[in-house]
This record gives C-alpha cells, sequence and structure tokens, in this order.
C-alpha cells in the first residue's frame, strides 16, 4: 500500500516548537519513525513538508494518481483553508487528519477544522504517536478493502 504524509506549514521547525505540545521530536526525526512504522507495517510512505499552500495543494492533486492512504498535517492552513479542504475532498482514498497536539483543548481558532468534514479519520493529541495510529488505521482500512 502507498501511503502519503503531507505535512504542512511550520511542521518544518517542529524541534523549536513547545515539547509538551508538539511532543518534543523534530520533523526529521518523526519522518524516521514514520519511514519505520511503515515498513512494520509493510507500506510505501512518502512524507512530504512545505510552507507553500500551493504547493501543498500540488502535491495532494499528484498524489490522486498513486496514493491508496492519505495522512494529512496542515497546521494552521487546517483551521481557515478552504483551498487545502477543497484538494482533499477529491480524494477517493481514505483520508487521516493528524494533529500532534490536541486542538481541541487549545484555542478557539485551533479548535475549527475546515478539513474535519472532508477526512475519513481524525486522530489529534496523540504526539508523533498519532501517525502510527494513522498508519495503522489506513493498513486495516485497504486491507478491508482487498
Amino acid at each position: 500500500m502507498q501511503v502519503v504524509v503531507l505535512n504542512g506549514v511550520n511542521l518544518n521547525a517542529l524541534a523549536d516548537r513547545d515539547s509538551d505540545l508538539y511532543g518534543g521530536v523534530g520533523l526529521d526525526d518523526l519522518e524516521t519513525k514514520i519511514y519505520a512504522w511503515g515498513r512494520e507495517l509493510g507500506c510505501s510512505v512518502r512524507c512530504l513538508q512545505t510552507n507553500s499552500e500551493g504547493q501543498f495543494i500540488d502535491w495532494c492533486h499528484d498524489a490522486r494518481s498513486w496514493a491508496k492512504g492519505v495522512i494529512v498535517n496542515p497546521g494552521a492552513w487546517t483551521h481557515y483553508s478552504y483551498a487545502i479542504r477543497d484538494a482533499l475532498e477529491l480524494f477517493k482514498v481514505p483520508v487521516v487528519e493528524v494533529h500532534l497536539s490536541d486542538i481541541e483543548k487549545r484555542e478557539d481558532w485551533r479548535r475549527v477544522s475546515v478539513i474535519a468534514d472532508v477526512v475519513t479519520k481524525r486522530v489529534i493529541g496523540k504526539g508523533p504517536d498519532g501517525y502510527r495510529e494513522a498508519l495503522v488505521f489506513l493498513t486495516h482500512k485497504g486491507n478491508d478493502a482487498s
């Protein structure tokens, strides 16, 4: 199974952010974990990160032709980018929204997810392990379709 992990704005600075909220891991270490979990679960993973909303959308469009599952953490775009919401809505495969911190227990503006209604599953507030939970979900969902 081929899975794309799309990380958005400011996730490249993860190591510099509040470790109590974001799990105390940098993006490189997080991606290393994701790749290891993917191998463990028998899926091929491609991790991408950008601070450019247009690039993020282009990656969504491209992944539609090959990805069998999507993990998405748009960062702050989660709360207001209808352009990303529309790009995610085009997927015909399961899409899992992941947030390292529990956005539902943070500032009022962070509690809003404009993508929540177009994703298959949401995993929030579980730190880096949320990505593993998303991979497990996609792997099992993919096996159910077989």
